[in-house]
């Protein structure tokens, strides 16, 4: 048998959790650059100099990480003095920023800690950033061996950011089991792969207990139980289904036909400039829950993207059926999808789109 390691992420969440900053960081060093998004920054900053100041980290600056997590950004970032000065990475905001700032503590060996501003995605967790070229347009997956070395998340930030990122997180979140359960399907599975979806069920479960309530209570910028359980979904427990899933670095459980759907439809501006990422994502999982034939949870997550204004047909997120037709070559030929118990056609891809059209009427 060969040998490997699965490293694990390890995490704070609370309120007041930025106070242990002294404590997880300071044996990487004493100065560190933050690297983030501009409301990220300014959602995050203050507190942060505040428990730096306190427990004698120097903070080098902060920086924007430059509106796109593409390589060309981890270069300028790793030009930047504040960077050069810097023991470690303080990464701060939603996926983008945070898998810039991973990106770039792995290619110069800098230890990351992430400070999740938004419960969006997995990034502040998982060891895997999601590039992009400067364009917008998807580049691909960079994997890599360990998460960021602690994540600090603080409920009260997030539960204060627009309700719109944990809204479209939702989608991402649940979209992990059901992309799992179907690329492994019928498969005699190694342990990592297996955990990865076992654990893959806890990323529908809580979203679909508490996921209404949370939305309201951040909505309502209140920090409370739904809501934290829906954080700890979205960022925690995905991030872990992702290592495990990802364990031998490709995307061949980890993701399926809703990414595949997502990926593709970057290829239109509108999707990057207006719409989230998991919020495209479930629409996808709608449509691959109708290929697969799954009516029983086609039919209760239908329900709960209506419930919450999830979209639930191609022109809610302003495609029509002729761009459809002109990405559905690309769809099938994305590696999201190699790995699956069948063929995804163009043509099944299609009539998932149009019974999704034909649902409302």
């Amino acid at each position: 048998m060969r040998n490997y390691s699965i490293c694990m992420p390890s995490y704070s969440i609370g309120d007041s959790v930025y106070s242990k900053i002294g404590e997880l960081c300071s044996q990487y060093g004493k100065k560190a650059v933050v690297i983030g998004g501009k409301n990220a920054i300014n959602a995050a900053g203050d507190k942060i100099a505040r428990e730096t100041k306190r427990c004698g980290i120097k903070i080098t600056d902060f920086l924007w990480y430059g509106g796109e997590a593409s390589y060309e950004n981890v270069e300028k970032l790793q030009n930047e003095n504040a960077f050069k000065e810097s023991d470690m990475i303080f990464a701060v905001g939603g996926g983008k920023a945070l898998d810039t700032a991973k990106c770039l503590g792995v290619k110069t060996n800098t230890p990351v800690f992430a400070f999740p501003t938004i419960a969006s995605t997995c990034a502040a967790c998982t060891s895997v950033s999601i590039m992009y070229n400067s364009d917008g347009t998807f580049n691909g997956p960079f994997f890599f061996d360990k998460p960021p070395v602690h994540t600090f998340i603080d409920t009260e930030i997030i539960a204060s950011a627009p309700y719109k990122y944990m809204w479209a997180g939702m989608g991402d979140t649940y979209a992990k089991y059901f992309e799992a359960e179907v690329s492994s399907r019928g498969e005699a599975l190694p342990h990592y792969f297996d955990m990865g979806v076992n654990i893959s069920k806890m990323c529908v479960d809580p979203i679909l207990k508490y996921g209404k309530t949370a939305i309201e209570q951040n909505k309502n910028k209140e920090s409370a139980f739904e809501i934290e359980q829906c954080i700890l979904a979205i960022i925690v427990t995905t991030a872990m289904a992702s290592i495990f899933l990802t364990a031998e670095h490709t995307v061949h459980y980890n993701s399926g036909l809703g990414h595949a759907i997502f990926y593709s439809l970057t290829k239109f501006p509108h999707i990057e400039e207006k719409y989230l990422h998991g919020e495209v994502v479930s629409l996808g999982i709608l449509v691959l829950l109708y290929i697969d034939n799954n009516m029983e949870w086609f039919e209760k997550m239908y329900a709960f993207n209506r419930s919450i204004g999830l979209p639930v047909k191609a022109e809610d997120i302003e495609i029509s059926k002729e761009q459809l037709s002109e990405i559905l070559t690309a769809i099938i030929k994305r590696s999201d999808i190699e790995h699956n118990p069948y063929v995804i056609t163009e043509d099944m891809v299609m009539k998932g789109f149009e019974y999704l059209e034909n649902k409302g009427e």
